[in-house]
């Protein structure tokens, strides 16, 4: 097919004759109906719809995240009940080693028993102002003690062996004029709110 522009020229292209039009015209206007239809159609119908694909692929992976998360807790739920029920009488142990209120003068029979079984002199043992905290009170107990090292580390393990929650605080160890050391200590116990 020869392309001939001159016969291009001499073609009326009135809508009414455009089944005699020559075959290249007709094969350029169908090539730009066609692109105009595809540029409006994806503009007008596709793009939102590839927006609505992506959203729902990103949901999909969301959904399928979600799925996974929960079938694990699903299959292992008894593993994590019987763990709950394991920490629960751990708690429950735990809360029976703090002292009740009624228990807070024992507690002090039982630090002054050690320190002077520890062959120590006491000469302040006192309890301190409670400090509530969120879940606990802490009882504070001051003590001041003298004698030789060895007497000290004894008293500090023997309070570690006490049945009940005892930690010691704010060491302060000096040396008095009679060569002999003095132990000033705060021993906090503690007291859960819920008894």
């Amino acid at each position: 097919m020869k392309f001939d522009l001159d016969e291009l020229k001499s073609v009326d292209l009135d809508l009414e004759y455009s089944g005699s039009w020559p075959p290249l015209v007709k094969a350029i206007v169908l090539t730009l109906v066609f692109l105009i239809t595809l540029f409006f159609g994806y503009f007008l119908v596709l793009s939102s719809q590839m927006s609505d694909l992506d959203d729902g692929s990103t949901l999909h992976e969301k959904l399928r995240y979600d799925y996974e998360s929960k079938y694990r807790l699903a299959y292992n739920l008894e593993a994590y009940e019987q763990q709950m029920i394991e920490l629960e009488v751990q708690l429950a142990k735990m809360l029976k080693k703090l002292p009740a209120t009624h228990e807070t003068p024992g507690m002090l029979d039982d630090v002054t028993f050690i320190a002077t079984s520890a062959g120590l002199r006491i000469s302040t043992i006192k309890w301190g102002n409670e400090v509530e905290k969120e879940f606990y009170t802490e009882l504070p107990l001051y003590i001041d003690v003298t004698g030789s090292y060895h007497q000290l580390g004894q008293f500090v393990s023997e309070v570690a062996k006490l049945p009940r929650i005892v930690s010691l605080h704010e060491f302060v160890i000096e040396k008095d004029p009679n060569a002999e050391l003095v132990f000033h200590i705060v021993a906090k116990t503690y007291r859960y709110k819920g008894k």
